[in-house]
């Protein structure tokens, strides 16, 4: 397929809006704000909503808005939602709900550079998306999970990441619970003998998979601030305990690198969440959700490495978004690679190294299966998963070989430009190559097509021999399977000198020959040995 091949700048830019994967998208409207106001109930699962949607029009000819909204079918077993109205300044406005899209229709009225605010009212239960359901003590919660496309299931949205609005939550809910969601505490109220009102407001721009809910009975622990905004640990009563000394650590020193290497954190508080609606960590913006098993009361590194991971994506993935679930390793890969550096920087180089070679051995036995898969390649989440290991793994390693070849101190910078330039904002892979090629003042287009839009790895054999007539090593390097363009080290060990000789050959062809004097033949050559290139190498002696 050509796409797989060939550099995706060469067919679309930034502003034509050339994507693979196939979302409705409308260019001609911008959602600026989302109020959701739900009402929550312990004697049923049924949810009543209000959704206030802000949006701005950038033409006079829109006919209509589309939300996404999953139905209450029967095939649904009577989960789905109704919408009852759908109104704007209180004059009812028509609208279709079926196909799980809400298609509101709209008139002359809206003009051009305008923003205007639509009110759904709708009910129903969750098939999706919220979670209503017990905790591992048996307590009634609610918390959402949004990841892709399953905001959709209980909140009228744009329902895809291209665009991204500020958001509150107004929730009433029975008085025992407490509520956290994205942004700042602007409420908390009680409205009567059973129910209370939570609001929470953020004020930064997210993709909608990326708005929070938890509902549940909570612990809740100021745990310090960091440039003037509140870390919070939440977990529930009974791991109360075990919970505050988790969380304790090391979230004020993974802002404070993250900070200090890419640019500043842009959310109002980031809290620590126990949760039963994920297994592992969910980096929901400002307030993240991590598997309830994991707390454990051992502050253990295996949630430590969690932690490092979910909030590295506040910075990648949150703060920048992939415009396209094409690109969704810019979210995935780069807060793989940013736990690694975080790692290196707390716990020592050695560990880092030791991540990456775990990483690659992730990689290989992925490809003993699969011998076709590419980082890039047309994806949605309506027709498939959008991640896999690769995703993680070998983006990590694109960004670490990435580093190696430009430079460690061209790389921070061309991630802080990339940072700033998108910060709040979305961008496709060509926008980082393009911040990337600026300030390594290179053409990136080949290392980028191989790496992200080709499958595989490099596949080398190398054997050496010793010419002692000539003085030199002779180096015999063959590559199986598909041809990448890459340097590869080679470290040189002999009895003459207390410390190895370092060199870095080129490759370019599928076979090549290289000299380099010698004046005595090799104790022990090794191949890679800083763990720099992603390539299986099998060096003998000739």
């Amino acid at each position: 397929m050509f796409r797989k091949y060939f550099f995706m700048a060469v067919l679309c830019t930034a502003t034509t809006h050339c994507f693979a994967d196939n979302y409705p998208r409308n260019y001609s409207l911008d959602i600026i704000h989302y109020a959701f106001e739900l009402k929550l109930s312990d004697s049923t699962d049924e949810i009543q909503g209000r959704t206030s949607v802000s949006i701005l029009f950038k033409t006079n000819d829109t006919k209509q808005i589309r939300l996404d909204l999953i139905n209450n079918t029967t095939q649904r077993a009577g989960k789905g939602m109704t919408v009852a109205s759908v109104t704007y300044n209180n004059q009812a406005l028509e609208f279709i709900h079926q196909n799980d899209a809400l298609l509101i229709k709209v008139g002359s009225q809206f003009e051009k550079n305008n923003t205007y605010t639509f009110v759904i009212n709708y009910y129903g239960i969750p098939a999706d998306g919220l979670r209503i359901g017990p905790t591992k003590y048996g307590d009634r919660s609610f918390f959402n999970e949004n990841w892709p496309n399953r905001a959709r299931h209980w909140l009228p949205t744009v329902d895809h990441p291209y665009d991204k609005a500020t958001n509150e939550f107004i929730i009433t809910a029975p008085r025992k619970y407490k509520v956290i969601s994205n942004g700042l505490l602007i409420e908390e109220s009680t409205i009567n003998t059973a129910y209370k009102l939570s609001h929470w407001k953020q004020s930064v721009p997210v993709s909608c998979w990326l708005f929070v809910l938890g509902v549940a009975e909570f612990a809740v622990q100021h745990v310090g601030d960091f440039d003037g905004k509140s870390i919070e640990t939440w977990v529930y009563p009974k791991d109360r305990e075990a919970g505050f000394y988790d969380f304790a650590k090391p979230t004020h020193e993974v802002l404070k690198f993250y900070t200090a290497y890419v640019g500043p954190f842009v959310y109002e508080k980031l809290a620590n969440i126990q949760s039963p609606s994920v297994g592992g960590g969910m980096e929901t913006s400002s307030a993240i959700f991590y598997g309830e098993n994991l707390v454990n009361g051992k502050a253990d590194k295996r949630l430590k490495d969690v932690v490092i991971h979910e909030i590295a994506h506040q910075w990648f993935g949150n703060a920048v978004t992939e415009t396209t679930w094409d690109d969704v390793w810019l979210s995935e890969g780069f807060a793989t690679f940013f736990t690694l550096l975080f790692q290196e920087y707390e716990y020592g180089h050695e560990e880092y190294i030791n991540g990456l070679k775990r990483s690659r051995k992730t990689i290989f036995d992925f490809y003993k299966k699969d011998s076709t898969y590419s980082i890039i390649d047309d994806r949605s989440p309506e027709n498939g998963p959008v991640t896999n290991n690769m995703t993680y793994q070998k983006g990590a390693w694109v960004l670490h070989m990435l580093r190696e070849r430009i430079g460690h101190e061209k790389f921070k910078e061309g991630i802080r430009n990339y940072y700033q330039k998108f910060m709040n904002a979305n961008a496709t892979t060509y926008d980082f190559i393009k911040e990337m090629e600026k300030v390594s003042n290179e053409n990136l287009q080949t290392f980028f097509n191989q790496w992200l839009y080709k499958p595989g790895y490099a596949k080398i054999n190398a054997l050496w021999e010793y010419d002692a007539k000539e003085k030199q090593i002779i180096f015999h390097v063959m590559q199986s399977d598909s041809m990448f363009e890459t340097p590869i080290e080679f470290q040189i060990y002999n009895e003459s000198s207390p410390s190895p000789q370092n060199i870095k050959f080129d490759l370019k062809t599928k076979t090549t020959e290289y000299k380099i004097p010698s004046s005595i033949e090799p104790t022990l050559i090794v191949a890679d040995p800083r763990t720099v290139l992603l390539a299986t190498i099998d060096l003998a002696k000739k």
